[in-house]
């Protein structure tokens, strides 16, 4: 898989950005917040790049909710423009 490099990707910059305040976040928040639509493969890039992300299954409301979580964000460093993107 070709990764995109989260340090010049505004797409992924967004996702980290969410991401760096250490909550897990579900798909659907990460979809609204960063306005990204493939969060399973945004993840899966910056894995690709170090990022230390975890993902729970859990149950809610009779449905199963995907969510993520930064668990080292010391080689994710966010974008300055991704950053501002979500203020």
């Amino acid at each position: 898989m070709h990764a995109a490099n989260p340090y010049r990707s505004a797409r992924l910059g967004r996702v980290l950005a969410l991401l760096r305040d250490g909550r897990a976040h579900s798909t659907r928040e990460i979809v609204e917040a960063a306005h990204v639509v493939a969060v399973n493969s945004c993840i899966a890039e910056c894995r690709q790049w170090g990022c230390e992300i975890e993902t729970s299954r859990v149950r809610e409301g009779g449905r199963t909710v995907y969510r993520y979580r930064l668990r080292s964000d010391v080689r994710c460093s966010v974008p300055r423009k991704a950053q501002q993107s979500l203020l």
